[in-house]
């Protein structure tokens, strides 16, 4: 029998993001079950300011975020998932009810960054997960965080990777910034800890998931912690 995880624990993991306000507005597009989650998701971010809610359209022309609501996960809805990232270069901000322990590298690999429990999503909880996404950062519930480490030291070295690409390694200032992130710490305080500007804090992260065809910085611990950089 798979274990299951449901929400009603922590609201933030250690793939959280400093939260000041995007200079941009990010185009959003709700997709629910149902008319009343989807007008309740809408109702919820359409007081924020940084937040542009639009058609799918729209925000796929944009590269936005994609905010998709479900009770819980099949093939058909993972399917949807790596259609919407990989395909239609937008960010996902998953919002659901219950991860089987099984999908959740499942979900990570297909470029989810950000996921919140459907008993938690406040309007701003959201907003957060949304800017996080928008960023190519993280936002993990602190429980899944633990399920997720405890798949990834069950897996075979080189099995994070996208198929067919070698890894290249990490170097010294990479692995530093990615014990840091899994130890919870945002851009900000990342920046603090190892005396940089968190611009080169950005920089690194963003030249080591573009190098190793990483989703996120969610997927780059992974990819760290199972090829024994961080542990």
């Amino acid at each position: 029998m798979r274990r299951s995880v449901r929400g009603g624990r922590q609201l933030r993991g250690s793939f959280r993001t400093a939260v000041e306000e995007p200079a941009q507005r990010i185009p959003v597009v709700v997709h629910a079950p149902d008319p009343i989650s989807r007008e309740g998701t809408i109702s919820q971010l359409r007081d924020h300011a940084v937040i542009d809610l639009v058609d799918e359209a729209t925000a796929q022309q944009s590269g936005g975020v994609a905010v998709l609501l479900t009770e819980s996960l099949d093939e058909t809805m993972l399917g949807w998932l790596r259609r919407l990232v990989r395909s239609d270069g937008m960010h996902a901000v998953l919002v659901v009810s219950l991860i089987r322990e099984a999908e959740l590298l499942d979900i990570i690999e297909c470029g989810v960054g950000a996921i919140v429990w459907r008993r938690e999503a406040t309007g701003n909880r959201l907003r957060q997960a949304v800017i996080a996404a928008s960023r190519g950062d993280g936002d993990l519930p602190a429980d899944l965080l633990g399920r997720l480490l405890s798949q990834v030291g069950s897996l075979r070295p080189g099995t994070l990777g996208v198929p067919g690409v070698r890894p290249s390694g990490l170097s010294q200032r990479e692995v530093d910034a990615l014990r840091l992130v899994a130890e919870g710490m945002d851009t900000n305080e990342i920046a603090r800890k190892l005396a940089y500007s968190e611009r080169t804090v950005k920089n690194i992260m963003q030249g080591l998931t573009t190098r190793l065809n990483l989703r996120n910085r969610a997927h780059a611990v992974a990819y760290a912690l199972r090829e024994g950089y961080i542990s």
